[in-house]
C-alpha cells in the first residue's frame, strides 16, 4: 500500500495538492458466488424433482394401461371360452 502526495505550484504562487492512495483490491467475491452457486444447485434441483415426479407419474400412467390390456384380455378369454362351450 503507497500513498503519493503530487504538489504543484501554479506560476501565480498558488499550490495545488493531490493525494493519491493505493489500497488493495476488495476480495469480497467469496460470499457472493457461494450465493449463487447455492441459487443454481437449489434451481437444478427443483428441476430434477420435477422431472423425477413426471416420470414416475407417467410411469404410473403406463402401469395402469397395461393393467386394463390385460383384464380386456382375460375378458376376452372368458368370452371365447363360453363361446366354444
Amino acid at each position: 500500500m503507497a500513498d503519493e502526495i503530487h504538489e504543484t505550484r501554479a506560476p501565480d504562487g498558488t499550490t495545488h495538492t493531490t493525494t493519491i492512495i493505493d489500497r488493495e483490491p476488495r476480495r469480497g467475491g467469496g460470499m457472493g458466488f457461494g450465493l449463487v452457486l447455492l441459487a443454481l444447485i437449489v434451481v437444478a434441483a427443483f428441476f430434477a424433482f420435477q422431472f423425477l415426479a413426471n416420470d414416475k407419474a407417467e410411469s404410473g400412467a403406463i402401469t395402469e394401461a397395461a393393467q386394463k390390456v390385460g383384464n380386456a384380455a382375460e375378458n376376452v378369454g372368458d368370452a371365447a371360452q363360453k363361446a366354444v362351450e
